[in-house]
């Protein structure tokens, strides 16, 4: 079985999708009333959810792969995820928030890591495309370029 790069409207797609998840995450955090410190609570939650699952994610790749990954980072990778999807959940239980608020901020997290995962998922495999494309146009001019 032959392994495609993704194509560009996948890719635009989930770009999109993170875009419209943190956005919407953004602007309903931007109008939401509560304190200044709570808005920064749910910023530094979605940030760091954000950043660990693309290190999740590149981690299991590289695993995957063969690529060397240090057992330490990995399982450290697996908590950090885990930690900021509990900090969300915790944080929303005890919110004073309606109940819909509640749904609204954890569809948006929960669209906005699954896009993130998506478009590093899809910038690493467009990578490695990228040499094999090099190599042949290295060959054709090869090619053209000798007698």
């Amino acid at each position: 079985m032959k392994i495609q790069a993704p194509t560009k409207s996948y890719t635009l797609a989930s770009i999109v999708t993170l875009i419209t998840g943190g956005g919407a995450y953004g602007v309903g955090l931007f109008n939401a009333e509560m304190a200044l410190n709570e808005k920064g609570y749910y910023l530094a939650i979605i940030l760091y959810g954000l950043f660990s699952m693309v290190s999740l994610q590149k981690t299991i790749r590289d695993k995957a792969e063969g690529i060397a990954t240090s057992k330490v980072y990995y399982s450290l990778s697996w908590a950090s995820a885990g930690i900021s999807l509990a900090l969300l959940i915790i944080g929303l239980i005890n919110a004073n928030l309606l109940l819909s608020e509640k749904g609204f901020y954890g569809m948006a997290y929960a669209l906005s890591l699954f896009a993130a995962v998506t478009v590093q998922k899809n910038v690493r495999d467009l990578q490695a495309f990228k040499p094999d494309e090099k190599e042949d146009k290295a060959e054709l001019s090869e090619t053209l370029i000798t007698p």
